[in-house]
């Protein structure tokens, strides 16, 4: 009874609270997902869809960061959905005007409205994993200053998160998460290689497992990456500056000298068809 006594009195009833939120939420979220997924929508598409391209769209969700207006189970619905909206429409163009050409110009339709959400999402990946790349040479540096200043690892990681606003500390906060509900260490930073497709984000990763198998001194390991990392940067920037003179060369090209040689050629042409044409 003492023992009981003294384990209720000095539990921290905040934490235990919301430990029991997150749980509750979780199982409700999951409730949700089997509801949804027992439904007769859901359970077509799903047998539409091949495995392959569901598992595809999932990973390329999970580099978007799972947007909460994009889940899973929302995006293989709406695709069939589009589909069958773009079908109508060609259905309309090909009653008013029957033709072969109105025929591929309605399976373009289709096509185009199917493959929407792929575009949207793959797009929002790409743009999300361009400003983790860009962010992480900073993120390592404010990481490396925390560590040298005396904080641990993981509370340099949770300051870093609290200072970030983008992707970056999106994905520290996440992992921090995963660290708090009991995930092992390894796991948990595995998966933030996983969640994304920076290779300098992978090889931080990678370096920082090793060193917490080995016992290296985390403060070098994070001087190494953002050094490396910073490097990286800057030979992207250096990269994309030698082939900007490539990019401009075709518009140039197409756009720009065929207007310059009208406006200075074009007048003389004038004058030389009205003399010539008066003579």
């Amino acid at each position: 009874m003492a023992y009981l006594g003294w384990a209720l009195s000095t539990s921290d009833r905040k934490s235990v609270l919301a430990i029991h939120a997150n749980l509750n939420r979780g199982i409700s979220e999951r409730g949700d997902k089997s509801s949804g997924a027992s439904s007769a929508l859901t359970a077509i598409t799903h047998k539409v869809t091949p495995d392959v391209y569901v598992s595809k769209i999932d990973g390329w969700l999970a580099l978007a960061g799972r947007p909460a207006s994009m889940p899973l189970e929302k995006v293989i619905v709406a695709k069939p959905a589009l589909a069958l909206i773009g079908a109508s429409l060609g259905f309309l163009l090909f009653s008013k005007n029957p033709g072969l050409g109105y025929v591929a110009l309605g399976l373009f339709i289709i096509a185009l409205f199917y493959f929407v959400p792929d575009l949207l999402i793959y797009n929002t990946g790409i743009k999300r994993q361009e400003a983790i790349q860009t962010e992480l040479p900073d993120t390592l540096d404010q990481m490396l200053i925390s560590v040298e200043a005396g904080l641990g690892f993981e509370a340099a990681m949770a300051r870093a998160a609290a200072n970030g606003k983008g992707p970056m500390a999106q994905e520290l906060t996440r992992t921090l998460q995963d660290l708090q509900v009991g995930r092992p260490r390894r796991d948990a930073y595995q998966a933030l290689a996983q969640r994304s497709s920076v290779d300098e984000l992978k090889s931080f990763v990678g370096a920082i497992v090793q060193a917490d198998k080995y016992g290296i001194g985390i403060a070098n390991v994070l001087r190494a990456q953002a050094k490396q990392s910073r490097v990286r940067r800057r030979q992207r920037a250096e990269e994309k500056a030698m082939q900007l003179p490539v990019k401009v060369l075709f518009p140039l090209l197409l756009f720009i000298f065929p207007v310059m040689f009208i406006v200075i050629l074009g007048p003389a042409v004038i004058n030389m068809m009205n003399t010539f044409g008066g003579m």
